[in-house]
C-alpha cells in the first residue's frame, strides 16, 4: 500500500525562523533507513521544530531538506503524506470518535484505493502493535492520556508510511508500554524503515537508537552513535549534569548523576 523503496533525509544547513526568532541554525545532517534515529536536548533546543520540518508540517527558511536528494519542496503534498507519518508532541481530539476511528484518520491519504475490509484489517493490526486493540471502539475523550497516545501511536504505522517521525511519542506511557513503544520503532528501523524521534529519556535513546543528533539552542551540538554523543564531559555541558554511558551485559547502558 505504502510507498516501500528506503527514504534516505539530508538537511544542509537546514534554518527555520519563526516569530522574528532564529530557531534553527545551519543543520547538516543525513538520516537513514534502516536506523532509529534520537533528536535529544534540553527544553527549548528546537528538537520539535526540527521534526516538523522534517515532516513537512513546518517550511524551513533557509538551507534544503531533500529525500533520496529530491527537494521536498518539491514533492506533492498528497505523495508525501503516503511517505511519511508524523506525531506531535501535543495533540488533543477536537471531537469524540471511537479510536479505531482516529486510527484510521491515517489512511486518508489513500482515499478510496483501499477496501473497507482492508482499513479494518490494518486498523486492527495497528491498535494491536500497540496493544490497544482493547480500546477500539472507546470514545477518544474518555480515554487516559497513556491510552490515547497510545491510540494515536496506531494511527502513525497504519500507513505503514516508509518515514516515521514521532515528537516524544513515549512521554504520556508507563514504563511498559515506553519499552514496549522502543521495542516496535526497533523493529520498525530493522525492517528498512526511517525513523526519527524526539525522545528525552537518554537511558532509552543509548538502548534502541542507532544514531543521536544533539541539539543546543537551535543548532547540532554533535551527531553519532549514543556512545560517541552521550559523553560526560558533553551531557554536562549542554545538560549541567554528571552522567556515566557504560555497557553491561553486552547492552548501552546511560546513568545521569547529581546537578554540576
Amino acid at each position: 500500500m505504502s510507498e516501500q523503496y528506503p527514504q534516505t533525509l539530508r538537511c544542509r544547513g537546514l534554518g527555520l525562523g519563526r516569530h522574528h526568532r532564529q530557531v534553527l541554525e545551519g543543520i547538516d545532517c543525513t538520516i537513514s533507513p534502516g536506523e532509529l534515529t534520537a533528536v535529544i536536548g534540553p527544553n527549548g533546543a528546537g528538537k520539535s521544530s526540527l521534526l516538523a520540518c522534517l515532516a513537512g508540517v513546518l517550511q524551513n527558511t533557509a538551507g534544503e531538506l531533500s529525500v533520496n536528494e529530491r527537494p521536498c519542496a518539491n514533492i506533492p503534498r498528497g505523495e508525501w503524506a503516503k511517505r511519511c507519518a508524523f506525531l506531535p508532541q501535543q495533540e488533543s481530539p477536537a471531537w469524540s470518535m471511537p479510536a479505531e476511528d482516529l486510527v484510521a484518520l491515517g489512511l486518508l491519504p489513500w482515499g478510496r484505493t483501499i477496501t473497507r475490509a482492508q482499513r479494518q484489517a490494518r486498523v486492527a493490526a495497528a491498535l494491536q502493535q500497540v496493544d490497544a486493540l482493547d480500546l477500539a471502539l472507546r470514545p477518544v475523550t474518555q480515554l487516559s492520556g497513556g491510552e490515547l497516545r497510545r491510540v494515536q501511536l496506531a494511527r502513525l504505522l497504519v500507513g505503514d508510511a516508509p518515514t516515521l517521525i514521532a515528537d516524544e511519542p513515549g512521554a504520556a506511557l508507563d514504563i511498559r508500554h515506553q519499552l514496549q513503544l522502543m521495542e516496535t520503532f526497533r523493529q520498525q528501523a530493522d525492517a528498512g524503515k526511517t525513523v526519527i524521534l524526539a525522545i528525552h529519556d537518554l537511558g532509552l535513546a543509548a538502548r534502541y537508537c542507532d544514531r543521536v543528533l544533539l541539539l543546543e539552542c537551535g543548532q547540532l551540538r554533535a551527531q553519532g552513535t549514543p556512545e560517541e554523543v552521550l559523553t560526560s564531559a558533553q551531557v554536562a555541558e549542554v545538560y549541567g549534569v554528571r552522567s556515566e554511558f557504560r555497557w553491561r551485559d553486552g547492552r548501552p547502558e546511560f546513568v545521569a548523576g547529581d546537578l554540576i
